[in-house]
């Protein structure tokens, strides 16, 4: 981690043993994998099968961890900080998306193909090249005009009317407040009419245009979204539960053990065992 700070790419095939690119841990840095394997990851509270040789994007800011494994995984992981990639084409690249599928599946030529650069990747990596950083950088680029060629974004299309514009709008407020990365900081807005009143729309409106376009109503985002930041924090940090519920918005751990009962029905303690 200390030369992926330095540096602000790194790039390594994946021991037979290891979880990279796939479990939670640090979340302040992107990652793309080329992984062969057969197991299920819980990615921002969807739960993604992967089966073969896929591509997997993570942006820092979704919570994600493996749930399942039937076997190990193999292939290469390239992890970079968003002041690597300069461009706002990459960093702004659909493929890092909180609302696209992060997991394009390869056949067997695109898997060839992909795999000749990431070899190329980890073999600049580890020489004394210079320019390493500005070849990785132009592979990573590749990589990601290859994919959306591969499997073109669900969001790419433009918004086709008030509704569509809105939602994003949404999605995109309702994302901006993660990672919780300090539990004195604690999530703002947690409501349909906080999120209208940010808006400035109101929120009969913010409601019929989440629902028109996704079929489900806003309270049901928010919750999704607060359930899974929840889950990762769970899992993946040390603070108590009083500090995550505070975290979370809650004002008493009471409030939160419920509401996370209610929605997972498990206790937040439960999850914590596991």
């Amino acid at each position: 981690m200390a030369d992926l700070r330095l540096k602000g790419f790194k790039v390594h095939k994946l021991a037979a043993s290891t979880d990279v690119p796939v479990r939670s841990g640090r979340r302040d840095f992107y990652k793309m994998g080329l992984v062969n394997g057969d197991m299920t990851i819980d990615y921002g509270g969807q739960l993604l099968e992967i089966k073969g040789t896929v591509l997997f994007f993570v942006n820092p800011q979704v919570p994600h961890a493996i749930v399942r494994r039937v076997k190990r995984t193999s292939g290469y992981a390239c992890m970079f900080t968003e002041s690597f990639i300069h461009t706002r084409e990459l960093r702004d690249s659909p493929l890092f998306s909180v609302g696209d599928n992060p997991v394009i599946v390869l056949n067997n030529e695109q898997a060839a193909f992909m795999e000749g650069i990431y070899q190329k990747m980890v073999s600049a990596y580890s020489g004394d090249y210079p320019y390493k950083a500005n070849l990785i950088r132009s592979c990573i680029e590749l990589i990601i005009h290859e994919a959306l060629r591969i499997q073109p974004s669900q969001m790419a299309s433009p918004h086709r009317n008030g509704a569509t514009r809105m939602y994003h709008l949404f999605a995109d407020l309702l994302e901006r407040q993660f990672p919780i990365e300090r539990s004195s900081e604690p999530l703002k807005l947690r409501t349909a009419q906080g999120f209208a009143e940010q808006l400035s729309v109101h929120v009969n409106y913010l409601n019929r245009a989440v629902k028109e376009v996704t079929g489900k109503p806003t309270s049901a985002h928010i919750a999704t979204r607060v359930v899974a930041e929840a889950k990762a924090l769970l899992q993946h940090t040390d603070w108590s539960i009083a500090d995550i519920a505070y975290a979370l918005g809650f004002d008493y751990p009471a409030y939160f053990n419920n509401y996370f009962k209610r929605l997972t029905g498990a206790t937040p303690n439960s999850l914590r065992k596991v």
